[in-house]
């Protein structure tokens, strides 16, 4: 009886620690739940004053620095892309049949299986800012990411994650090339 007993919850750990590790195999669907978390940042935006650096007066009572426009400041981008990973546990991987699955953002409490695949998503988005992050700051400096672009700049153009520039959100079985790890 014992003996059945481990055997059955080697068995179940076994095959629970393949569901988890292989979460984030459709890492273009992983990049595009980062990406639009990314954007909904974007859309969120409030305007912002310039960053005022002129903290020294010369010798004839004037102020002496620059005047950095916030939208090209380095503050920008940390203000974006800080807690973007932490964001991700929101997610979860919701599977519509046995061939398709999306990253979706949950608001209840998650179960066992789900809080695994949010922990791999977020580990996912913190390799892929880790492998993009200063082109995809330099990108947002620049004005290139835009709201309505994430997706292409952050999962196509940086980390080419989706080869194709129309994404179904179904398994790229048929892909030639597997995609790398991140």
């Amino acid at each position: 009886m014992a003996e059945s007993v481990a055997v059955l919850l080697i068995t179940i750990f076994t095959i629970s620690t393949f569901t988890i590790v292989s979460a984030v195999e459709d890492k273009c669907a992983a990049c595009y739940a980062v990406a639009d978390e990314l954007e909904q940042g974007l859309s969120n935006e409030k305007p912002k004053n310039n960053l005022d650096m002129r903290d020294r007066l010369n010798s004839k009572g004037q102020r002496e620095g620059k005047v950095i426009d916030y939208r090209v400041s380095e503050l920008r981008v940390v203000e974006l892309l800080d807690g973007l990973c932490e964001k991700m546990q929101e997610y979860t991987l919701q599977k519509m049949d046995s061939t398709t699955s999306w990253w979706v953002k949950t608001d209840y409490y998650l179960s066992d299986e789900a809080r695994a695949y949010s922990k791999e998503i977020s580990s996912y988005c913190g390799r892929l800012l880790e492998e993009t992050e200063d082109e995809l700051a330099e990108l947002i400096k620049k004005g290139s990411v835009k709201v309505g672009g994430v997706r292409k700049v952050l999962c196509q153009d940086l980390s080419k994650h989706c080869v194709h520039s129309s994404y179904s959100h179904q398994s790229h079985e048929d892909d030639d090339e597997p995609d790398e790890e991140l």
